[in-house]
């Protein structure tokens, strides 16, 4: 017998409901998302043979336990929340949002919609992903060491430093002074503690950079030949469209990404 299991997923448990071809509930469960819980959760599907999973936001909160499910040989199609979420307000009863409601709403769609993309794992846009996330953190961490680094030599300098400061400059600029005071010498060795963070954030920046490059030509992406996008900005485009088959043609692709005429 052929049945869809709809699931709402959450980072710590799933709640799952299996639905036959004609919508009966066969069984509702919730389960942990830890290997105990999703070893429990894959034992109690397995009696049905003929299964599709349907899962919210494959590639957002429901990303983990999707590329999990996939991994272990199982098919599971991504529902979209704003499908599930027309399903629950039309559905009958007070329209509360609860696990289990989610479930049934994830499910219905996965029943009536035939069009839903199928989850694939991709390895290549995985390590793509994880990667320029990890840049972007560097970035945000930059900036910060930055700003702390502009604060300490306002103190240091009058007028302090330029706006756009490298750590060449500032350890330049810093090996101009030789305050005599407590309060001055610690306030340069905090400054100098900086310099050296902001010099290994740098040179952490500069391999991404590099990695991130060399996955996005290995892909054949011609992203870095249009003006302003590097190697971060196509590997994060890559990254967040993931199979672009989810998207039924061109101008669903350009409503999502925001370059659709209003």
């Amino acid at each position: 017998m052929s049945v869809i299991i709809g699931m709402d997923p959450h980072k710590r448990s799933a709640t799952i409901e299996v639905v036959d071809e004609r919508a009966r509930v066969l069984a509702v469960g919730r389960y942990g998302t830890d290997k105990t819980g999703y070893a429990q959760m894959l034992a109690a599907s397995r009696k049905y043979t003929d299964r599709v999973w349907a899962v919210e936001g494959c590639n957002g909160i429901g990303k983990h336990i999707a590329h999990r499910l996939v991994h272990d040989g199982e098919t599971v199609m991504d529902v979209p929340a704003k499908l599930s979420a027309q399903v629950r307000v039309f559905a009958t009863g007070n329209g509360r949002k609860t696990d289990p409601v989610d479930a049934h709403s994830v499910a219905m769609v996965a029943l009536r919609s035939p069009n839903l993309v199928q989850v694939q794992l991709d390895p290549d846009l995985q390590v793509m992903g994880m990667l320029v996330d990890r840049r972007d953190e560097l970035g945000r961490a930059r900036t910060q060491t930055v700003n702390r680094l502009h604060r300490l030599l306002l103190d240091l300098f009058p007028g302090g430093a330029k706006q756009f400061l490298s750590a060449r400059q500032a350890r330049a600029l810093i090996a101009t002074i030789k305050p005599r005071d407590i309060v001055g010498k610690t306030r340069r060795r905090l400054a100098v503690e900086l310099i050296g963070e902001l010099e290994s954030i740098d040179k952490k920046i500069k391999t991404a950079e590099k990695d991130l490059k060399k996955l996005v030509i290995a892909r054949g992406c011609t992203l870095m030949d249009l003006h302003g996008i590097g190697p971060s900005g196509a590997a994060r485009l890559l990254a967040d469209v993931g199979d672009i088959r989810r998207f039924a043609d061109r101008n669903r692709f350009a409503s999502c990404n925001g370059t659709a005429p209003l």
